[in-house]
């Protein structure tokens, strides 16, 4: 049994820390729908991979990477918000995936790329792991290396363009970033609730601490939590994953912000 459970409960505190470090880029740029976007765009490439000779999962990343490549430019090309842009991507995405699904032969409806949609613990195995755990490794690291660029951009891109830093880079970077931590994470907790994944510890940890450094580490270890409870709940009541997750991340949400020392100083200045 451990040689089922263990590798689930890895995959699980692994996508919650990565999710929760990311989410925080995601919550301080205002990019909200930037989960759920990529998740959708992720979806529509696992689909494609029942149509073509491709792996599921390359094709996920691919079409991920690929939304993150897009926002940049099209935002500017079309003088959107990135929030308008990635609206306009969720229900393009969601509707190419569920177009190459009715084009596959066979019993598409039952096949394995609609776990990416719902989550899926009995599915999830070293492989998933490794690959995890070098996805949160190269985030992390790559954050750590450039920390005061994507810090700058993170706390107020104006100020940081007028510093001599530039914003355009390291917003991409993060994007492209958010969407690897997406398209990873998929397996485990499902297209249509990554989003609570990504978004939910780190708008707990915000409500208990202020300064960016601190929430670059109390976001991922909240995450972590969120997973590995919802993991815990999904395999003792029977629920799926990716539901178990958003809920026990939503109660740490609730939880936090009856605590938070927001609710009772005014923010310093």
């Amino acid at each position: 049994m451990w040689g089922l459970i263990l590798p689930a409960l890895v995959a699980s505190a692994l996508a919650g820390a990565l999710c929760g470090l990311l989410g925080v880029c995601a919550l301080r740029l205002q990019l909200s729908s930037v989960g759920f976007a990529m998740a959708h765009a992720a979806f529509a490439g696992a689909a494609l991979g029942l149509l073509v000779p491709v792996p599921p999962l390359l094709l996920s990343l691919l079409f991920a990477l690929g939304v993150a490549a897009l926002l940049g430019p099209v935002s500017e090309f079309t003088r959107l918000p990135a929030e308008v842009v990635l609206g306009v991507v969720f229900p393009l995405t969601m509707a190419l995936g569920f177009v190459f699904l009715a084009l596959a032969p066979g019993e598409a409806m039952a096949s394995p790329a609609l776990s990416l949609l719902w989550g899926s613990v009995l599915g999830v195995g070293w492989k998933d792991v490794w690959l995890l755990s070098g996805v949160f490794a190269g985030s992390a690291g790559l954050l750590f290396l450039f920390r005061r660029e994507v810090l700058s951009v993170l706390l107020d891109r104006r100020l940081a363009e007028e510093a001599g830093i530039p914003a355009r880079p390291y917003l991409w970077l993060i994007l492209f970033l958010i969407a690897a931590a997406v398209a990873v994470s998929l397996k485990l907790v499902g297209g249509i609730l990554i989003y609570s994944l990504l978004m939910l510890p780190a708008s707990a940890a915000s409500q208990l601490v202020y300064d960016m450094k601190k929430l670059l580490v109390l976001s991922p270890l909240f995450g972590a939590l969120s997973a590995l409870g919802g993991f815990a709940a999904s395999w003792s009541f029977d629920l799926p994953v990716g539901a178990a997750i958003a809920l026990v991340a939503a109660c740490g949400l609730a939880l936090a912000t009856l605590c938070s020392p927001k609710r009772r100083r005014p923010k310093p200045a």
